[in-house]
């Protein structure tokens, strides 16, 4: 599957000019808009390949539209933030979206950040070929994007759902944060390694005391693994 429709949203039109220009030198077929109710519009009715998403719009926030996005399509979003705050970004990331990017940014590392999306995308598993894991009363399925826990289904944002389908598919390894970004994020990452920790705390909340034969371990001054009797 290509990236190659883009959404656009951001209420500066300098900025959603630039990006237009940048995006379709790039070979993209680009959709404009200027305000978070307009921009779950043009979602509905265009079916974009990727959402560039700036926080702060008029009408519908930027996280409010996260939110809606996410209710009903695992498109890929990055955020389009201008605050360097780190509350920003992670609320963001918590919320599902797939990255970030802090104002005034380069247009070279927005293509960068497409191009590396669109990789992860390139690579995902065709319909009829199935991926997933399962352990003691936990299945992760990267085809249909849902984890199951004690038999139910669990609403998880798709990164969560890629860094443990990730773990435990090679179980009882450890991983530094930076090889997680890398390895799950698909690029060299430009953000902290906070990023790391706050999915697994969240995945944690869900995970917590489902079963004994498995579990989120931390690594104090390493990382984290997924530990499992199972795989042993």
């Amino acid at each position: 599957m290509a990236l190659e429709k883009i959404l656009v949203v951001d209420d500066d039109p300098n900025i959603c000019d630039m990006l237009r220009m940048c995006l379709e030198n790039e070979g993209y077929s680009v959709i404009l808009s200027y305000d978070g109710e307009e921009a779950m519009v043009k979602f509905n009715a265009l079916k974009p390949d990727i959402i560039l998403l700036d926080v702060m719009l008029p009408t519908q926030d930027g996280w409010q539209v996260c939110r809606d996005v996410r209710k009903k399509s695992n498109v890929p979003i990055i955020m389009i933030t201008a605050k360097g705050d780190t509350f920003d970004k992670v609320l963001g990331l918590e919320l599902g979206a797939d990255d970030y990017i802090v104002k005034p940014f380069d247009t070279k590392e927005v293509v960068a950040r497409i191009k590396a999306i669109a990789r992860r995308v390139s690579t995902a598993p065709e319909e009829n070929e199935i991926k997933e894991v399962r352990y003691d009363k936990l299945s992760v399925n990267m085809t249909r994007y849902e984890l199951r826990v004690d038999g139910k289904v669990v609403d998880t944002p798709p990164k969560e759902l890629e860094l443990l389908f990730y773990l435990a598919s090679n179980p009882n390894r450890v991983y530094t944060r930076d090889q997680l970004l890398d390895e799950v994020w698909g690029f060299e990452y430009y953000g902290d390694s906070r990023t790391i920790d706050v999915h697994i705390k969240r995945l944690r909340e869900k995970l917590e005391g489902v079963s004994d034969k498995w579990s989120l371990k931390t690594v104090w001054g390493v990382g984290y693994k997924f530990e499992s009797e199972e795989a042993e």
